[in-house]
């Protein structure tokens, strides 16, 4: 059976750190982390994909997690297509015209700075979350490979906003890409899709981004805004009980990041997994550390 890692994405959220739970006495960043790799196993590291950390955060993070705990790191938005505030690169590369030369070297500090998580055996992947305005078809899939030729070696794992690349005409053709490319397809629950996707690697991810009206149209708030219920959580339990006998790591990762709605979300998850006799791991797992 699979080792099946519950976390949430994030774990400095303003709105989850103005509620309660997170206890007295962890009000530093190195104490909220700590304290959450006593909950659960995972995290999903979403500050990069907004500015590039340094070596030196990431080196934190490995540092004050347990052996086994796992990072999934967003790429930083210049290197999945998406806007990029100025302020979100180097000082020095800040006038570099947005082309495949500025992606190239932003790709190698991006590396550089999670080397750290990697050598220590903390990342679990590097999330590369393309937007809804990429849609299906060579040119996209060009960008893709390039994205993933840089980063040979390393692991992968593509979601895409745009269903269309799960419509059943172009499913086949999007399984086969990912499989080529050994990048792990993510599986998302929103408004607009509930349902598995193909397994393309070992590892299989899904990410819970809630079931808000406002997906499309409204503020960050709005967007994931919601408390999932025990039957919405339900629903993907035969999906992971069928992963967990293929492939060899599950990640659920719970994005509806609206005070504590993460974190109860992912209790519960782990709570309905007990109880349906699913196993798997409520901290993080000894291992020893690996790298490319």
């Amino acid at each position: 059976m699979a080792d099946i890692l519950i976390g949430t994405c994030g774990w400095t959220d303003p709105n989850l750190l103005r509620s309660d739970w997170y206890p007295p006495g962890t009000g530093t960043p190195e104490k909220r982390l700590r304290h959450y790799a006593t909950r659960f196993p995972l995290v999903e590291a979403d500050s990069p994909y907004y500015a590039l950390p340094s070596p030196r955060t990431t080196t934190q993070w490995a540092e004050r997690t347990p052996p086994g705990f796992r990072f999934d790191v967003k790429a930083f938005s210049l290197l999945t297509g998406h806007p990029t505030r100025p302020a979100g690169l180097p000082p020095d590369l800040r006038t570099h015209p947005r082309n495949e030369t500025l992606r190239t070297e932003v790709w190698t500090r991006y590396a550089e700075a999670l080397a750290p998580l990697l050598h220590s055996g903390r990342l679990g992947t590097l999330l590369f979350q393309y937007p809804a305005s990429l849609h299906p078809g060579p040119e996209a899939e060009t960008f893709i490979r390039t994205a993933r030729e840089r980063a040979q070696g390393w692991p992968f794992a593509v979601e895409f906003r745009d269903p269309a690349w799960w419509h059943p005409a172009n499913a086949p053709r999007t399984t086969a890409f990912l499989k080529d490319l050994n990048a792990t397809a993510v599986a998302t629950d929103t408004p607009e899709t509930r349902h598995p996707v193909p397994l393309t690697t070992d590892l299989t991810i899904v990410r819970f981004h809630g079931r808000s009206p406002h997906w499309r149209t409204g503020t960050k708030e709005d967007r994931f805004r919601h408390t999932y219920t025990e039957r919405e959580l339900e629903e993907w339990l035969p999906h992971i009980h069928t992963a967990a006998t293929t492939v060899t790591e599950i990640h659920l990762l719970f994005n509806n990041c609206c005070g504590d709605a993460a974190p109860r979300a992912a209790e519960s998850m782990r709570d309905l997994l007990t109880r349906s006799g699913i196993p798997h791991q409520r901290t993080a797992p000894e291992e020893t550390p690996t790298g490319p």
